[in-house]
């Protein structure tokens, strides 16, 4: 989730569109992110990163090992996805790397470490916060997920927008606004989206967002639970704390 000061009060998060011939939520409003490929764990690596190791990492994921790759990822894909770069330059020199690195990253043609090595940068991983973890409920399809929220202040100086093939659509929007727009079906976004802009409208301000994030402590395994009508179709969902949570399979 990346974030900024809003011109007024408040705080802005930067949200995608996905293409409506996505395979997995088409159409649907959401956050930069993807899958941790498996270069983002290049033993390599932690030497390209800055206030973050794989051992503090691991352990705040409650992981074994592997866990500096997550942060690599979510800063990766906050590029290839928004075109904003969680980096900054060895020299102190200002980050200046064009569309064609998005574009070749995107492609698979370069990696984040080339990229590192050939720009002379450094990713800001003390500016990443690990701020919720939500598994897909059991029998919604074939396609399940397990997926972790990272929270980032845009840098400044950079502009975001989106790739035009996966995304199709993007803007900064308040997270009330777009809680309430997706109350009414003007946005389309699913459950996991929705709470965690809840969580980011409690916050005035960036700072706040990161002190509420710092506070929280590690962030707890959500793993909703479908509910059912008699004749097995899908009414909806329940999440840890609803009345019928525990009925539920």
């Amino acid at each position: 989730m990346l974030v900024r000061d809003a011109p007024a009060a408040g705080i802005e998060v930067f949200m995608l569109q996905r293409t409506a011939k996505a395979a997995f939520g088409a159409g649907m409003y959401v956050f930069p992110g993807g899958r941790v490929d498996e270069i983002d764990g290049a033993g390599s690596f932690e030497r390209f990163c800055e206030g973050l190791d794989d051992v503090t990492a691991s352990a705040a994921l409650g992981v074994e090992r592997g866990g500096l790759a997550y942060w690599v990822a979510a800063v990766r894909e906050c590029f290839e996805e928004a075109g904003l770069l969680l980096a900054h330059r060895r020299d102190g020199g200002s980050v200046d790397v064009d569309n064609e690195a998005r574009r070749g990253l995107h492609a698979g043609e370069l990696s984040m470490e080339e990229l590192c090595r050939r720009h002379h940068l450094v990713l800001d991983l003390a500016r990443v916060r690990y701020v919720a973890h939500w598994v897909t409920p059991t029998g919604e399809g074939a396609r399940r997920f397990d997926t972790r929220f990272f929270l980032a202040a845009a840098p400044h100086g950079q502009d975001a927008w989106h790739d035009e093939s996966e995304t199709v659509d993007s803007r900064w929007v308040r997270p009330h606004e777009a809680v309430a727009q997706a109350a009414v079906g003007e946005l389309v976004m699913m459950p996991p989206t929705i709470a965690n802009l809840r969580f980011l409208a409690e916050a005035d301000s960036t700072a706040a967002a990161f002190a509420a994030a710092d506070a929280a402590g590690p962030p707890p395994r959500i793993q909703p639970r479908i509910r059912r009508r008699r004749d097995g179709t899908i009414s909806g969902v329940a999440l840890p704390g609803d009345p019928d949570y525990d009925t539920l399979v």
